[in-house]
């Protein structure tokens, strides 16, 4: 597993651009096959594949009229991208401009889903006018139609639990909460404490959410930075216990065999021969 390569936004030429576009032609003449990680967030529309990316772990496919998010921090790979076409969308968290699009960026998660054809025209669309007015050369006169326009496409491509995210305050708070404190705090009930709510409450909310418990929810986030920790800086499970907050590598060792079925030096050397 090679080390990973940190992404700033850079756009190219546009310098107050929040809304950068890029077709997979683009992508295969600047992907080396390595390892990344974004500060900005990624969204590929994909015409045609096949093809796939590996996102924190998990290969996800480029299909036929389908969609891949890589939010800022997830670890990611293109994989296969041979015969790929479509385009990739590059903005930064703070870009969309509507209410609903802004709080789905600012909680969002790693997926893939495939785009109805009842659905195909109006996000195919959306993407060729977000694509148009990003090709227009820089003014002096600063608009905001990108980021209306990359709002426009992300409404209409439907993100896999969007209603379920947007409609549970809850569960944001505890995300965000959880984002600032795993590294130090293992237990649903701390959170629960922390913003004033029963721990029954929390755990609602988060299983409306995700379809997991708020205690399943904080041992994934751990084991996520874990697996990090472990594949790309290389880190010693001694070194990973003292990081994420465990008394010591033993402790750490037991809760990552029963995340993973597997010994943290055994997933490495699992990984690195990949």
């Amino acid at each position: 597993m090679s080390v990973i390569r940190q992404m700033t936004y850079q756009p190219a030429g546009r310098r107050a651009a929040s809304v950068e576009t890029m077709t997979f032609g683009r992508l295969r003449e600047l992907n080396d096959g390595g390892t990344q990680r974004a500060d900005f967030h990624v969204l590929a529309v994909i015409d045609a594949g096949p093809g796939s990316v590996t996102v924190d772990f998990h290969l996800h496919p480029l299909q036929d009229q389908s969609a891949v998010w890589i939010p800022p921090g997830a670890v990611h790979r293109w994989d296969d991208i041979a015969d790929v076409a479509g385009h990739l969308v590059l903005f930064v968290p703070t870009a969309p401009v509507t209410h609903t699009t802004r709080e789905l960026v600012a909680y969002p998660e790693a997926a893939h889903w495939s785009i109805p054809d009842a659905d195909w025209p109006f996000a195919d669309t959306a993407r060729s006018h977000l694509l148009l007015e990003a090709s227009t050369p820089p003014s002096d006169s600063r608009t905001e139609l990108p980021e209306i326009l990359l709002s426009a496409l992300i409404t209409r491509l439907h993100p896999p639990h969007a209603e379920a995210r947007l409609t549970h305050p809850v569960f944001r708070l505890f995300r965000s909460s959880v984002e600032a404190h795993f590294r130090q705090h293992h237990d649903a009930g701390y959170y629960a404490r922390a913003l004033g709510y029963s721990p029954r409450t929390l755990s609602r909310a988060v299983q409306q959410a995700t379809g997991r418990t708020a205690k399943a929810y904080i041992v994934e986030r751990i084991t996520l930075e874990a697996k990090r920790l472990l594949a790309h800086d290389r880190l010693t499970a001694a070194r990973c216990a003292d990081i994420l907050g465990f008394p010591d590598a033993s402790n750490f060792s037991v809760f990552f065999h029963k995340a993973t079925g597997k010994r943290p030096g055994a997933w490495q050397a699992t990984v690195a021969a990949e």
